[in-house]
């Protein structure tokens, strides 16, 4: 028995047409895209094609052009963190972020005098409006938050956020790792100009793949920090102007590719919304049985619609890690432990000193009797430790 709640993590398993879509660039196409004219090389970049097309879609977002690939998340934060922060500037971000947010800044901080503004969250992991308010009441060049928390699965009030971001002078990029493919993501709505995300997570890609859009326009003002062939203007001394491919130095990773434009037409068919529903009722039945069992404490809101599906909890007489290893050992329930690459909130939460604590985050193909049975897992080794 293998019950996978590592979903926040990497999402498994994946909708067959990924692996087929994989298979068939291994097999029968396996020519880079961008890089010839003879019929495989043309079928590899409608693969690259199909991929951006699907992203910009998930995220409503009208020029496919203004999605740029990497290998995950953190390349698309990296780019928009080191092509836009200049010297002296001032950037606001939070507590409740993640280390690909957290340590670009952190070294622009020591390197360029980067003035890095981290605005604390309540004890339920969601940002402190008030504060946040506060902090853009002078000028800053960038604010960048998450989205969801990848610990306490809190979704962040974004649309406020970058509102008053925006009175700062200040452009908006959100980590969205944690959303985008759970949750519908509209950037327009959310009123933002950039947006990173994984596709190795809930868009139910293969691993190594992940991308930034960016708001028309602000690719001016973004400078590319990686160079190399591009497959076009290739007697250009310099990256060329033209979007994507600016950003996109070297070979993409186009079996991979394959199998993210085969998970967002999956996710096209079925609705981002529809899989939202389903994970939230999992998420309710997940935290509703963990507030029931003695000794175990649960990090973060109570389900709702300002919860991602992502549980972090800890148990009395446990180390998280020696508590997850358990799980997988003696159940085959698999989760994660630890700080979750966000030590900062786990310090504002009080679980920094305790070794952080115990994740479940929930996917597409989970079931509720996949929950039950991880509940009763906790509940028996809880018990054991009383």
């Amino acid at each position: 028995m293998r019950i996978y709640l590592d979903n926040a993590a990497t999402s498994w398993p994946k909708p067959e047409p990924v692996y087929a879509a994989v298979e068939r660039w291994m097999r029968d196409e396996g020519a880079s895209a961008g890089r010839g004219a003879y019929r495989e090389a043309q079928l590899a970049q409608r693969e690259v094609d199909a991929a951006r097309r699907g992203c910009a879609q998930l995220l409503g977002a009208d020029d496919p052009d203004q999605v740029v690939f990497g290998g995950n998340a953190t390349d698309g934060l990296n780019l928009a963190i080191f092509g836009l922060v200049r010297p002296g500037d001032r950037v606001l971000t939070t507590v409740s972020d993640h280390n690909s947010v957290l340590r670009p800044l952190a070294a622009l901080g020591e390197r360029a005098g980067v003035e890095v503004v981290r605005v604390p969250c309540d004890g339920q992991g969601f940002v402190d409006l008030d504060a946040w308010r506060g902090a853009c009441r002078r000028p800053a060049r960038l604010a960048a938050f998450l989205h969801g928390s990848n610990v306490t699965g809190a979704v962040q009030p974004v649309v406020e956020m970058a509102a008053l971001a925006r009175e700062a002078g200040a452009l908006v990029l959100v980590d969205a790792a944690q959303s985008v493919g759970h949750l519908p993501v509209d950037v327009a709505e959310l009123g933002i100009d950039l947006l990173a995300a994984s596709g190795h997570k809930g868009l139910l890609g293969p691993a190594g793949t992940g991308f930034l859009w960016i708001r028309p326009g602000v690719e001016a003002e973004l400078s590319p920090h990686r160079f190399g062939g591009t497959g076009a203007d290739s007697d250009a001394p310099i990256a060329p102007a033209a979007m994507p491919q600016r950003f996109e130095a070297g070979s993409l990773n186009v079996p991979a590719l394959a199998g993210v434009a085969a998970a967002c037409e999956w996710l096209a068919e079925r609705g981002v919304a529809s899989l939202a529903a389903h994970e939230a009722e999992l998420t309710a039945r997940l935290l509703g049985g963990l507030e029931s069992i003695d000794g175990v404490r649960i990090i973060g809101p109570p389900a709702g619609n300002r919860r991602a599906g992502v549980v972090s909890f800890t148990v009395r007489g446990y180390d998280p890690q020696e508590f997850a290893a358990m799980l997988d050992a003696t159940y085959g329930v698999q989760c994660r432990a630890g700080l979750h690459c966000a030590p900062l909130i786990h310090r504002a939460l009080g679980t920094h000193e305790l070794g952080g604590a115990v994740r479940m985050s929930v996917g597409w193909s989970l079931t509720l009797a996949d929950v039950d049975a991880a509940l009763a897992a906790v509940d028996e080794l809880a018990a054991a430790a009383i």
